[in-house]
């Protein structure tokens, strides 16, 4: 299990995410590479928080594939193409997410190798193995 760190020496956490997450070292983790809102048919919706939850369902299906889910999840780092994408994307997160919510790293970056992608996520879990 992992534990929730969050300081009260430092700024609160701004949303739903944890400062800090403590994993025991008797861990198996999964670290998923970056998604990017494409289907597997090869389409891709046009706004960000489509494009999110096709990256969170990809993330689900990997975690799957090593019989985890969102809620072993202690890392998350995201990448968005405009500060007008920020809102769209952390209300799908946070959606998806129970507590003890993971912790997070939310960027802004000029693009990706398409233009059509506006979002980019990555995803480390961790179980008591």
């Amino acid at each position: 299990m992992h534990k929730p760190l969050s300081p009260s020496s430092i700024h609160p956490a701004f949303s739903q995410y944890s400062l800090g997450i403590e994993v025991s070292s008797r861990s198996r983790y999964v670290f998923c590479s970056g998604q990017i809102g494409i289907r597997a048919d090869g389409t891709i919706p046009p706004d960000c928080a489509g494009q999110a939850r096709v990256c969170f369902d990809n993330i689900a299906a990997v975690l799957a594939e090593a019989g985890m889910g969102f809620g072993d999840v202690v890392k998350l780092n995201a990448f968005v193409t405009g500060r007008e994408h920020l809102a769209e994307y952390m209300k799908v997160r946070n959606e998806l997410f129970p507590e003890p919510f993971p912790a997070s790293t939310l960027m802004i970056v000029s693009g990706f190798a398409r233009p059509e992608f506006v979002v980019e996520i990555e995803a480390i879990a961790a179980i008591p193995s």
